[in-house]
């Protein structure tokens, strides 16, 4: 366990299984609608989506996009290497409040595309024109599941001479479920 350097990232790790950390983690997930999905092409070329989301108890984070999509096509070609994050871009300058993930996604298996679709619908604020079934077979949309490996939560800004870094902390992964 160690505090947050300039060694390690700017990552505390003292702080991972702390309860209010955990419960921070835990409301920004459940208090914001969309995610800012990270994927990359197998040349290195970066790409970021704003997806709306669901979750499970697991915290395998699910959305819908199509199947021809950039990012689509960035986690079919590149072993489905994903980061995401959370956090409320309204909140004041200077105090921002972030979730980070990294794992891999891939298109749902149909078997669970039911279950995934009543999470997205009962997450949505309108009702979804929609059902399960238009997310399978020559449709052009699939459901895409996301397996966090890792996560990280913002952290207390650190003084570095006449500045402020930013920090995470490692989050138990355990914990977070």
């Amino acid at each position: 366990m160690e505090a947050a350097t300039a060694v390690n990232g700017w990552v505390n790790t003292i702080d991972s299984k702390n309860p209010e950390v955990i419960a921070k983690a835990r409301c920004i997930i459940a208090n914001n609608l969309y995610c800012t999905l990270s994927t990359c092409s197998v040349d290195g070329f970066p790409w970021v989506s704003p997806v709306f989301f669901a979750y499970d108890d697991s915290l395998n984070i699910y959305w819908s996009s199509a199947v021809a999509s950039k990012h689509s096509q960035n986690i079919y070609s590149n072993h489905g290497r994903v980061a995401i994050a959370i956090y409320d871009s309204s909140i004041a300058e200077g105090s921002p409040e972030g979730l980070y993930f990294d794992g891999t996604a891939s298109e749902l298996n149909q078997d669970y595309t039911e279950k995934a679709f009543q999470l997205l619908a009962s997450r949505a604020t309108k009702p979804l024109l929609r059902t399960a079934a238009d997310y399978l077979n020559d449709s052009p949309r699939r459901i895409y599941q996301f397996q966090l490996q890792q996560a990280w939560v913002t952290g207390n800004r650190l003084p570095v001479g006449n500045q402020l870094v930013d920090t995470k902390i490692l989050i138990s992964l355990l914990d977070l479920q």
